[in-house]
């Protein structure tokens, strides 16, 4: 049987191929004005029974890719959050209120990493940061901006950082810039290294153990090298948790 799993974001949609219980090599696009016909041609070229789908995007994506798998007659599957699956327990109060690509993340974190306590951290149009126990079990979350967000809501809220910012530098490498430029794009980005760091602290209080930081993201390679605790990338996090997910993984 052959599975594609995809994660569809609010702005890029990301898929693979699963290579018995791992995804194999990933994809990744904008699909912004994608229709049926795109979704066909892009994610089911060849012979494809089954969708498996992690989706934050509105349901007018949903219903242009779910079109696209009935056109290819394979059958699609949208992840919903329950209490408890795959290792690992959902600390919300109620579960289905937790975006089903951090669920992904965290169960493709945990089998990656068993017996150690995490703090999973994805970063594309929001950041998230979701604390996870060596046990899995989820212990919440928290949701900001991310950089990119940061950057854009400085720049469409404001005059004169919007004015000041046009030109200028675009080096800058530590946090004090020396354009308006370089000052708004590290300071969104130191912002979420010091939340990912604020976060391990109040972790290690809770848990008597510091989690380790696994980061994900299509911005997560421009905030890792600012992180000051013990942090690995793991850019198809969200793809992994599905691939464990369509496999019944305990």
């Amino acid at each position: 049987m052959s599975v594609i799993v995809v994660d569809v974001g609010n702005t890029r949609i990301k898929w693979a191929r699963v290579d018995g219980a791992r995804p194999g090599a990933s994809h990744a696009a904008v699909h912004a004005g994608w229709k049926q016909s795109d979704f066909r041609r892009r994610l089911l070229p060849g012979a494809v029974t089954r969708l498996v789908v992690a989706s934050v995007a509105s349901a007018a994506v949903n219903r242009e890719l779910t079109r696209a798998a009935r056109t290819a007659r394979a059958q699609i599957q949208f992840i919903t959050v329950p209490r408890r699956a795959a290792g690992v327990t959902v600390g919300y109060l109620e579960p289905w209120r937790l975006g089903v690509d951090r669920f992904a993340g965290m169960v493709g974190a945990y089998h990656l990493f068993r017996g150690v306590p995490l703090c999973v951290v994805g970063i594309g149009t929001a950041l998230t940061v979701d604390l996870l126990g060596a046990r899995g079990r989820h212990w919440g979350g928290a949701i900001i901006p991310a950089p990119a967000l940061m950057v854009s809501t400085l720049l469409s809220q404001t005059s004169g950082i919007r004015r000041r910012a046009r030109g200028g530098g675009n080096g800058g490498k530590g946090l004090f810039g020396r354009s308006t430029r370089d000052a708004v794009t590290q300071g969104a980005r130191y912002a979420a290294a010091g939340i990912i760091d604020r976060a391990v602290e109040e972790a290690a209080q809770l848990l008597s153990a510091s989690p380790l930081v696994v980061l994900t993201g299509g911005e997560g390679p421009l905030v890792r090298p600012l992180v000051r605790s013990h942090c690995v990338g793991v850019a198809d996090l969200t793809l992994r948790g599905l691939a464990v997910l369509s496999a019944g993984g305990a």
